[in-house]
């Protein structure tokens, strides 16, 4: 008489309806175990004790591996190798921005500061009973120590000639009274002297105030930043003093497109669209006079119907048209903040679906994962923002004296 497979044995007593509510669960974990170990021997070229020459590799005992599914938490048993490493595939990691949603939300979650909407997400998720805090605990550790890792790396000594600094708001709840306030997120981009971009570091606070601001930047040169001849940002006066405190001897850009937004508001809804119309003409000169003289036309327009408008455009002379001053193929690309605004619209649309983060860590860790996976997208891709040759044509800051000027 053939002996009963273990599974059989295992599943009899399950069978006899007393124990209905640990049938389904069990089935599945049977049935997934099955899958891993059907898997593991065609990853390894033979089955379990098989003599075999196509044998790639062998078993060295399990590791315990917890699955989140609809029917409940199962445990599996995860075969691990002599050399090398097996992950089946239906433990196939998430990518790690949506392992860190999922932990903001479950934080959220057994906060009690769930709302409809984020119980239908964690119903999406597999975790119609909700989910334990040391399933949290366990997730967010996770990521944040990937977080953390990436956010504290030592930056490339050869330096990062640009530097691009801009910050976006999202919802947070502060301190014991759990209050809901605006968080200033701040990110830096820096593009070094391969023309590779990096995403360079984040910080969450209040305000974006000038020792927010400059406490951001020290951590950055603590990190190793160096060698920034460009800094692009907005006029933010928190932002600007930092910058010139500890960004010495750099030149700062600032954006053309938030620059219009504020000469617009000195001019009446009724001509802005032709005050725009002119700006633009501005930056599509081809050469560093033509644009100087157009945008000094420009003003000498505006100066007797809109003086306000006039009076802010020659203050802002220097700092908007500073990308005049090197390589004509990186004008596009330094003037403003654009391309570190994409990067923030994405942060954007990933956090929308948490609408009110229960802490600054969680806004860490999502943001933080966001970045991570831009950045070594970005790394993977292997395109240059500009190429490594004309990177090295960007001028020393002391070759000319308006350079000179700028920079002090």
């Amino acid at each position: 008489m053939p002996k009963p497979h273990r599974a059989a044995v295992d599943l009899a007593p399950l069978l006899d309806g007393s124990s209905a509510g640990e049938l389904i669960p069990e089935l599945a974990r049977h049935g997934l175990q099955q899958l891993i170990e059907l898997e593991v021997a065609a990853f390894l070229g033979a089955d379990r004790h098989e003599r075999s020459e196509e044998r790639l590799g062998y078993r060295n005992g399990y590791r315990s591996r917890s699955l989140t599914t609809q029917v409940g938490d199962i445990e599996l048993q995860i075969p691990k190798l002599r050399a090398g490493s097996f992950l089946p595939s239906i433990l196939e990691p998430r990518r790690r921005v949506d392992q860190a949603l999922y932990a903001v939300i479950m934080e959220a979650y057994i906060g009690g500061v769930s709302t409809r909407k984020v119980d239908a997400l964690v119903a999406a998720l597999g975790s119609q009973s909700g989910i334990s805090k040391s399933q949290v605990s366990r997730i967010c550790q996770e990521i944040d120590q990937q977080v953390q890792a990436f956010l504290s790396r030592p930056l490339q000594e050869a330096g990062y000639a640009y530097v691009y600094l801009d910050a976006t708001y999202l919802k947070g709840r502060l301190g014991k009274a759990q209050q809901v306030c605006s968080r200033a997120v701040v990110v830096a981009m820096g593009v070094n002297e391969d023309g590779r971009r990096e995403l360079l570091g984040l910080k969450v606070g209040d305000s974006e105030s000038e020792p927010f601001w400059a406490e951001f930047i020290a951590h950055l040169k603590e990190r190793g930043l160096a060698g920034v001849k460009l800094v692009i940002s907005d006029a933010h006066a928190g932002l600007t003093k930092a910058i010139g405190r500890q960004l010495q001897g750099s030149v700062w850009q600032r954006c053309r497109v938030h620059f219009a937004r504020n000469l617009l508001q000195c001019v009446p809804r009724a001509h802005q669209g032709m005050v725009t119309a002119a700006l633009r003409s501005v930056f599509a000169q081809e050469t560093a006079a033509e644009i100087e003289s157009r945008w000094d036309d420009l003003a000498a327009s505006l100066a007797e119907r809109f003086p306000k408008a006039a009076a802010l455009m020659h203050e802002a002379k220097e700092d908007v048209l500073a990308f005049r001053h090197f390589p004509k193929d990186h004008w596009k690309k330094v003037w403003s903040t654009n391309l570190l605004e994409r990067v923030n619209e994405e942060i954007k649309r990933r956090t929308r679906v948490v609408g009110i983060f229960p802490n600054d860590d969680a806004i860490i860790r999502l943001v933080g994962a966001v970045l991570l996976e831009q950045h070594e997208h970005w790394q993977l891709e292997g395109r240059r923002m500009f190429s490594a040759e004309s990177m090295a044509t960007i001028p020393e800051l002391g070759d000319t004296p308006a350079l000179q000027a700028l920079s002090a």
